[in-house]
């Protein structure tokens, strides 16, 4: 009789790598106990852990053989433009994002994996085979789970600090402390009504009161009560699975304060736990940082409309007193942008022998200006910012928060470029400091340091005259401006997008968004998805940072060469009115992307979780990227990526992630280092959606 086969076991996961590095957990480790004798008859009863380090540590280092170098960017970015100022910037000895990313590698493999632990002063610890546990007895699940926990934290901190500037700005307004004009009434009332806020006889500015201190409230709330902005946006479906997760926020401050604490040493020990109160930072980000920022900033600024802008580097004019605008923060940028455009300014500038005052945009204040404001050209993300600088065609650069690299004002100082900083946030070493101060009590004064940014830039103009100027010869036309309002405005209601959706001309929608990466090829990543979504009659909406590249290579367009992108059903919808990537704005406007998302779901009785949707952000690189991808997956929609996480150290937060996020809440996460495959991915979820609903 033959003996029965050993069941063997083994400390290690059998894990599978893709071809670009990716791990795949095949057979997890046992983590059983059970008993070895040895040749005295002496027995010892162990416990096998689940120790995969030497194994995320070989898919380190391969996942690093993925990333590209300074000279792969030289060869394959789609982007000439950038090509050859990159190629400007070697010439004349300057370093770019590019040779600073190549000057780190290879990158820390334990960071890489998440496993190094920095929060006390017994370390820093790190995960090995030989040390499993750091010295407070954290173990990779934990330490890795803290750092993830505290980077979503960090995320809405971000964008919450972003929401406080715009809400307080609106209710400054409406109070007469700001003089502002409020220009989106619709949007107040419309969202006054959503909120529960009286609206029946009385006037804007009490109503825009109201509605700040609602947004406020669940911004800074201490006391444990209902978040106001998920009663009144969030669908109820989605409302109740939070519910039961015990993962609705108190407020957005609190869920930071919380995150902080709890991930600091000897307070919570459980992964679990911490990966909980990851959840409730993804929900205080997404409806305070992004929604109640948006709401915000429309109600005060309006929504804007549809436009036709140029982009891109050619777009620079010589001769004029250049003005770039760069972060996020859009009320300042506003009163800079009406100074500059006014007469008097205009007529100053040409006393001085410009031909005038123009405007560019750098990152989200271009974005969110370029739509709302006439002659706003916005020319590049965050990374690309030390490239414009190196044409030497900026008088004057206004920052405020966020995407502002500090490596600017090395290239500032070759080029004279003025730096102004206007944020308490956002300081810069050798900028010079025109803004609010850090309580804001001269939020009155927003006019006179307009005026007084706009005056130092004629002055800045003046004194570069004869400085060389290389602006490369590319620019394109660009259509921007798409929201839930313009749908309503072109089409009459979401019914005629839900139809072509259900018909197939639109296979599915895309939101495609995030900040850029070195660890890829540089915007090509972002076009190489595209390019996959929209030959399968994929619809794409873009916003913030990545957005730029489908602006400077004409997929925002209503041309031969936009539409010659697109599969056949796709075009026929779209021609010859509609681009086939539709540009919402900037960051914050993702809520524009879930708004459309919503509104197509209601017109057809579905909710969002069941729909042909996905979120992209193919080269995400910073905190608030964790938050929005987050902010996705807990509507049930899937996000996809080329970039990893530092998470290869836990494999129990990897399964969080990729897996188990399934059943909880409709969604996971998924990363593919190839651009391409990654978009393939992608098509076959939403067939596979289109085939549960039997479109």
């Amino acid at each position: 009789m033959k003996k029965p086969a050993r069941q063997e076991h083994h400390h290690r996961s059998i894990i599978g790598f893709d071809r670009n590095g990716i791990p795949k957990v095949l057979i997890p480790a046992d983590s059983h106990t059970h008993t070895h004798t040895d040749g005295n008859g002496n027995s010892t009863e162990h416990s096998h852990a689940d120790d995969i380090t030497q194994d995320y540590m070989k898919a380190v280092a391969e996942y690093r053989k993925t990333f590209p170098s300074k000279q792969d960017v030289l060869d394959k970015t789609p982007d000439p433009a950038v090509r050859e100022m990159l190629l400007r910037m070697e010439q004349l000895g300057y370093d770019t994002v590019f040779d600073r990313f190549d000057a780190q590698k290879p990158q820390c493999s334990f960071g890489m994996c998440g496993t190094c632990c920095r929060i006390c002063n017994m370390g820093p610890c790190r995960i090995t085979e030989k040390s499993p546990r750091g010295v407070c007895g954290a173990d990779a699940d934990l330490i890795v789970a803290r750092n993830l926990l505290r980077g979503a934290a960090a995320g809405v901190a971000q964008h919450g600090i972003h929401a406080r500037e715009v809400i307080l700005a609106l209710k400054w307004a409406a109070e007469g402390k700001l003089d502002v004009p409020i220009v989106g009434e619709y949007k107040i009332r419309s969202m006054a009504e959503a909120f529960g806020i009286p609206i029946k006889r009385r006037q804007i500015k009490n109503i825009a009161i109201d509605l700040a201190d609602a947004l406020l409230a669940d911004l800074s709330r201490t006391e444990p009560e209902a978040c106001q902005t998920i009663r009144a946006c969030a669908p109820p479906e989605r409302q109740k699975v939070w519910e039961e997760l015990d993962i609705l926020p108190i407020s957005a401050y609190h869920e930071v304060f919380e995150a902080y604490h709890k991930t600091g040493c000897a307070t919570d020990g459980d992964w679990e736990s911490i990966m909980k109160q990851f959840l409730r930072c993804g929900l205080a980000f997404t409806f305070s940082g992004v929604v109640g920022t948006s709401i915000a900033t429309d109600a005060l600024l309006g929504v804007g409309d549809r436009v036709t802008a140029k982009t891109n580097i050619g777009a620079l004019k010589k001769g004029y007193v250049n003005i770039a605008v760069h972060g996020h923060l859009p009320v300042l940028v506003r009163e800079i942008v009406k100074t500059g455009y006014s007469e008097a300014f205009q007529k100053l500038a040409e006393e001085k022998g410009a031909k005038g005052i123009q405007f560019y945009g750098i990152c989200c204040s271009g974005l969110s200006a370029m739509y709302r404001y006439a002659g706003v050209i916005p020319l590049s993300n965050a990374v690309s910012a030390e490239l414009v600088l190196g044409t030497g065609a900026l008088d004057l650069w206004v920052a405020d928060v966020q995407e502002v690299y500090p490596s600017i004002m090395d290239v500032a100082r070759c080029y004279k470029t003025v730096v102004v900083t206007t944020s308490d946030s956002a300081r810069l070493p050798g900028a010079e400091h025109i803004g609010y101060d850090h309580h804001h009590s001269n939020i009155e004064e927003t006019r006179k340091i307009a005026e007084k940014i706009v005056t130092r830039a004629i002055e800045s103009f003046e004194q570069r005259k004869g400085m060389p100027v290389f602006i490369p010869p590319y620019e394109v036309e660009a259509e921007v401006g798409f929201s839930v309002e313009y749908v309503h405005k072109h089409f009459g209601s979401m019914k005629p997008l839900a139809e072509a959706l259900v018909r197939g001309d639109i296979l599915g929608i895309v939101n495609m968004v995030g900040c850029n990466n070195p660890k890829v090829l540089y915007e090509k990543a972002i076009l190489d998805v595209a390019d996959v979504l929209l030959k399968n009659n994929v619809l794409i909406l873009t916003n913030g940072c990545a957005s730029f590249p489908l602006m400077k290579l004409g997929y925002c367009q209503t041309s031969e060469s936009a539409y010659g992108k697109t599969g056949e059903r796709l075009r026929k919808f779209l021609e010859p009115e509609l681009p086939p990537v539709w540009h919402v704005g900037e960051c914050i406007d993702n809520t524009r992307s879930s708004g459309i998302f919503a509104g197509i779901a209601g017109a057809l009785g579905k909710n969002i979780y069941e729909m042909p949707y996905a979120f992209t952000s193919p080269e995400w690189s910073n905190e608030k990227g964790i938050d929005a991808a987050l902010g996705f997956r807990l509507m049930g929609v899937n996000s996809y990526h080329c970039v990893e996480a530092q998470i290869y150290g836990s494999q129990n937060v990897m399964t969080f992630l990729k897996k188990t996020t399934a059943e909880t809440l409709g969604a996971v996460m998924y990363v593919d280092a190839d651009p391409a495959a990654l978009g393939e991915k992608i098509v076959a979820d939403i067939r596979e959606k289109r085939k549960v609903l039997g479109w």
